[in-house]
């Protein structure tokens, strides 16, 4: 069996000033890593993604090319049966692209080991922040800025996930191409690999905690009620 670890994160307050550590919560980080999960799991997100509405046209398609563009024999030029044919400019196209559907179906176990895997994979690099809640008034692209500088993660990509939907967050990062806010539970595979920090706030962790003890306590199955045995028929 393997041997789950214990992660420990630095903790910031809402201004960016660093305030200790925090240990992150066994549920979610036992530093279990599953590559080939993750990239089964990043892989159907990318085709997910795709519109599939790449189409071309045969040579059955086309406009024209509803006789020969000159006789069979007696011209010197090569024998041509239609204008339309590949070989032609503005012919049909072979074995081009036709609309088709890339979705990919990924199970719900999958999906949960291979996020639970992204994020085991940056708490191994240290790259897992908390952060006390952001609860600003009104959108700032300053403000962010100068968290993302007070944290050392300027120059880096960020990935910030929320404790539910915060617009005025969001829209602060908007405008930031190293910087994506979205809620703690929308976070997938893909983003969490995407980015090279992951900040999360101190409570979707709590959340988190709460959520796997309710697991839990689904999974424990109750004792079943005993047959009452059934009673002596008289003589």
């Amino acid at each position: 069996m393997t041997e789950t670890q214990t992660f420990e994160a630095r903790a910031f307050s809402a201004q960016g000033k660093q305030g200790g550590t925090r240990t992150l919560p066994e549920a979610t980080f036992d530093g279990i890593v599953n590559v080939p999960v993750m990239h089964q799991a990043v892989k159907a997100f990318l085709a997910n993604r795709r519109q599939g509405t790449a189409s071309t046209k045969t040579r059955g398609k086309v406009v024209g090319g509803n006789q020969k563009p000159w006789k069979q024999k007696g011209t010197g030029r090569a024998r041509q049966g239609s204008i339309r044919a590949p070989n032609w400019p503005g012919g049909g196209t072979v074995f081009g692209p036709i609309p088709r559907k890339y979705t990919q179906i990924v199970p719900k176990q999958v999906k949960s080991l291979a996020r639970k895997s992204a994020f085991n994979a940056r708490a191994r690099e240290g790259a897992v922040m908390v952060v006390d809640a952001l609860s600003w008034s009104e959108p700032k692209t300053k403000a962010m800025t100068a968290l993302l500088v007070s944290i050392g993660a300027a120059d880096k990509k960020v990935l910030f996930l929320t404790d539910g939907v915060k617009p005025n967050v969001y829209l602060s990062a908007r405008n930031l191409e190293t910087a994506h806010v979205m809620p703690y539970t929308d976070a997938s595979t893909y983003h969490i690999l995407w980015s090279d920090v992951v900040v999360i706030e101190a409570s979707a962790l709590n959340e988190t905690q709460a959520v796997a003890a309710d697991a839990e306590l689904a999974t424990v199955r109750k004792p079943r009620a005993k047959k009452a045995a059934p009673a002596a028929s008289e003589a």
